[in-house]
């Protein structure tokens, strides 16, 4: 088998990969039409597709901290059945709502709520499980297809769902529609845990009850310098710089006068660049910090360059290297901090990374809304870029004052070396939980 896909070689994972693809699908269709049904038949602005996108992440800043102590203690496989459900009935329930034609802003507000209340007890569990499934060797080619999975879905959602919108009428019913697919597509991940074989898994030890389950898993993640520099990268790009469910419609409709077709297309072409991304990353056998920290630069310098596009079929031509750019940070930040964990506190690690990634959301999409609605698209934009930039240089500083000056983040021997596989060190964990 090829390299860049060697993890599928292991039956579960195949399993779990498979059911993946279809409920990303279902996913990124569900986001298009959600936003397109506030945007439009609902007749809300940019601050109101930001407040949706808000109210989805919430949660996430909210729950996944303690959502990542309930991975460490119950069976993941399980957890994650339980909360693919939960989702599933959601998408359901808005659905029957938007079709019948009575959805409403608030409607639309409680349930991204709850959808956000459903992915932020996933997160954990989803992330961490993927160890489970593949040996260690093949941990950081496991991530990148899981990458490649969410990025081809991506890929072909959000043009499917702009397809089926305008064929529908462009209304709430044709919405409704798609959140409805939405929901069955949660089957297909349920289906497939139920069908794996529980003797493959590499189950880790689940964590006895007690208190300060979160407190150890902060303490621990503190003592890891390389772990603190990556939470500073991708909390910056997740608040100000994937704020693209605000940024691309606002573009598609206000700066290039585009419906929904044009605005699903986005979507697919910014998936196009993560999805090579993904599979270049599923490659990599060993992530260097000048991958990170390139990655980042370049990420918010390709959104600078966006907002500064004449025409809607540059910006479309050029989403593919956002993309690329994007999915190369996230994934080698991933990759890193799975790599870098002790399996007794990968739910809580994870638990934390998702949380920076995701948790900033809330203050980040209503104020690039806000900016996009203000003072334009364009800026609003061109202040994601910078701000991720600004992330960045506080990255390095962070990390250089750690561990004892900018040489030794620059030179090889550094930080810059590899943050590829390593023994964990276990008295991290026992000088964490004194």
């Amino acid at each position: 088998m090829s390299p860049t896909f060697r993890a599928l070689a292991n039956p579960n994972y195949r399993l779990y990969w498979a059911g993946s693809v279809v409920s990303n699908t279902g996913t990124w269709m569900m986001r298009i039409a959600q936003d397109w049904l506030v945007l439009v038949p609902l007749h809300g602005g940019g601050t109101a597709v930001g407040l949706t996108t808000a109210l989805q992440f919430l949660p996430v800043l909210l729950l996944t901290p303690y959502a990542g102590v309930v991975a460490d203690r119950f069976p993941k496989r399980r957890l994650l059945q339980l909360t693919q459900a939960s989702m599933g009935v959601v998408a359901l329930l808005i659905g029957l709502v938007a079709v019948t034609g009575n959805a409403e802003l608030w409607l639309v507000y409680a349930s991204a709520f709850a959808l956000g209340v459903g992915a932020a007890l996933d997160a954990p569990a989803r992330q961490s499980f993927v160890s489970e499934m593949v040996s260690r060797e093949d941990l950081t080619n496991a991530v990148g297809l899981n990458s490649a999975a969410f990025n081809a879905a991506r890929l072909v959602g959000p043009a499917l769902a702009g397809v089926l919108i305008h064929a529908w009428g462009s209304g709430q019913a044709a919405t409704g529609w798609v959140f409805l697919i939405n929901a069955v597509s949660y089957l297909a991940v349920i289906a497939q845990l139920h069908r794996m074989d529980p003797a493959l898994l590499r189950t880790a030890e689940l964590r006895r009850g007690g208190r300060g389950a979160l407190r150890e898993g902060i303490a621990y993640v503190r003592t890891q310098p390389k772990m603190l520099f990556v939470l500073v990268l991708v909390f910056f790009a997740g608040t100000f710089g994937m704020n693209f469910a605000v940024t691309s419609v606002l573009m598609a409709t206000e700066v290039y006068g585009k419906g929904a077709g044009e605005f699903g297309l986005l979507g697919s072409a910014l998936a196009v660049g993560s999805l090579t991304g993904a599979l270049l990353a599923a490659r990599r056998t060993r992530i260097r910090l000048r991958l990170l920290v390139g990655a980042a630069v370049g990420f918010g310098a390709a959104e600078i360059v966006a907002g500064s596009l004449p025409s809607y079929l540059l910006f479309a031509l050029f989403c593919p290297v956002i993309g690329l750019l994007m999915l190369t940070l996230l994934n080698s930040a991933n990759a890193t901090m799975q790599l870098e964990s002790d399996p007794l506190m990968r739910g809580r690690v994870m638990a934390l990374y998702m949380t920076v990634v995701q948790g900033g959301t809330p203050l980040g999409a209503p104020l690039i809304g806000w900016l996009g609605e203000a003072y334009g698209a364009r800026v609003a934009l061109w202040a994601c870029g910078a701000l991720t930039i600004l992330g960045t240089a506080l990255g390095i500083a962070l990390l250089a004052r750690l561990r004892g000056g900018l040489a030794s983040v620059l030179t090889p021997s550094g930080a810059a070396g590899s943050l590829g596989p390593r023994v964990w060190d276990n008295q991290a964990v026992v000088r964490a939980r004194q």
